[in-house]
């Protein structure tokens, strides 16, 4: 569904990605584990149109949108859940989450998607008519993917959804991803939180530096040493289990 054949991007002079290469197949859930700085977020921009893409070509189920503004690309199926969640924070939470299908034209149907990711996530019919902006961190989260599909993506892509969640709701985020996983949804998940994250995977891959330097599948690269040295820490297998 979604290919990386050695792909730099950056920004102005600098350039953070320096020949990714990758795949999702249609209903994978894919992993990009790495330290700050690794590039994660970059390649998550380049893909979406956000960040241009200098050499190299970013394939979606066989369309090039290497030269493609944003727009056009949510418009083909692919979205994101950005880092820091980017509610619109003076809007209720129904603003948001139809302004997920901006782009929509059904509007009937996208009434029923949004009753349907209502009855989906109860807190949301909730708090419905709420500032987004007075969720917590864990509530805006739960928002910012429900507001995702509400453009009925063939790719989510979600970048760091672990970051500054309490235990309790990291929990309850990754059980709502592992729903969509089990429904077919396709996913790129960027983590820093790769102990979660390649729980969660069928493959994965460690990006370092703007290269990815390990690719496998979860199993793998959860008994990849370099993995658990850098990632995982000591004693992981007992916080795995």
């Amino acid at each position: 569904m979604l290919t990386l054949k050695s792909v730099q991007a950056g920004y102005g002079r600098l350039v953070v990605l320096k020949g990714v290469s990758l795949h999702v197949r249609a209903g994978e859930v894919v992993t990009l584990i790495g330290g700050n700085g690794a590039g994660k977020s970059t390649l998550l921009k380049a893909v979406c149109g956000l960040v241009p893409v200098r050499r190299g070509v970013v394939e979606f189920a066989g369309q090039d949108l290497t030269r493609l503004p944003a727009e056009r690309i949510v418009s083909l199926g692919l979205a994101l859940v950005p880092e820091g969640r980017r509610v619109f924070a003076s809007l209720s939470v129904a603003a948001n989450l139809e302004l997920g299908a901006f782009h929509r034209r059904d509007r009937q149907q996208v009434r029923r998607d949004l009753e349907e990711l209502m009855a989906r996530f109860p807190l949301l019919r909730e708090r419905a008519g709420q500032p987004a902006g007075t969720l917590s961190g864990g509530e805006q989260q739960i928002l910012a993917i429900a507001r995702a599909l509400m453009s009925r993506p063939r790719l989510l892509m979600l970048d760091e959804p672990s970051m500054g969640l309490a235990p309790k709701m990291l929990a309850q985020v990754y059980e709502i991803l592992g729903e969509l996983k089990r429904a077919g949804t396709t996913l790129l998940l960027v983590e820093q939180n790769a102990r979660a994250a390649l729980k969660l995977a069928d493959r994965g891959y460690v990006l370092e530096t703007g290269r990815i330097i390990l690719q496998g599948s979860a199993a793998e690269l959860q008994e990849d040493p370099e993995v658990q040295r850098a990632y995982l820490g000591k004693g992981y297998r007992e916080v795995w289990e």
